[in-house]
């Protein structure tokens, strides 16, 4: 999956605030990708509760898990203000689709998805995240939270699905997309003209 993650060349340093949305955007799509190529793995999440409960789990995975990249880049208030900006939009974007498709409270969904976020950030907090990405009990972790959200016979699947293919593809892109949103060095534009030897 190909995502856009980097600011135009030359414009002003982005703050918290700005990044976080670009990184809530991301996190949307690599969510709903994942989604996709679950249902294509032949998993059963159907379109209506059950689908947002998946996406639900899988931004939390990776809300957590871009505060974690932040730890590495950001000092701590910038990083609280920056993950606070992610985890907010992250739930209107929940929120607006889940009404849009389902109907019910725009506040009532956001809310439930931060409260399920606030539970699982403690939850993962007992878990490594480092320079290499989340350790294995954070992936299993992870997978155990999507157990809870799918069907009986994929109950068994899900967590060797998720630790093997989806949540490291996931981690990978969100990685990429924040080192490009983030660093202020920006490989240079190749000539267009041939070096004649």
């Amino acid at each position: 999956m190909r995502v856009k993650s980097n600011w135009f060349r030359g414009a002003q340093a982005k703050t918290p605030q700005q990044n976080a949305s670009a990184v809530a955007f991301i996190a949307w799509r690599i969510a709903d990708n994942a989604l996709k190529n679950m249902r294509r793995a032949d998993f059963d999440i159907a379109v209506g509760p059950q689908y947002f409960e998946f996406l639900s789990e899988f931004l939390i995975f990776l809300v957590v898990s871009a505060d974690r990249i932040a730890y590495r880049r950001m000092s701590a208030e910038d990083r609280a203000t920056f993950t606070s900006a992610v985890a907010n939009r992250a739930g209107e974007m929940l929120a607006d689709n889940w009404n849009e498709l389902l109907g019910g409270e725009l506040a009532a969904h956001k809310a439930a998805f931060i409260d399920r976020l606030n539970q699982r950030a403690g939850e993962y907090a007992e878990y490594e995240y480092g320079e290499h990405g989340p350790s294995f009990s954070f992936l299993r972790h992870f997978g155990y939270a999507l157990q809870d959200v799918m069907d009986e016979r994929d109950k068994t699947w899900v967590i060797d699905q998720v630790m093997a293919i989806d949540a490291p593809k996931a981690v990978a892109t969100l990685e990429k997309a924040v080192r490009g949103l983030f660093d202020d060095e920006r490989p240079q534009r190749r000539s267009s003209a041939a070096s004649a030897e």
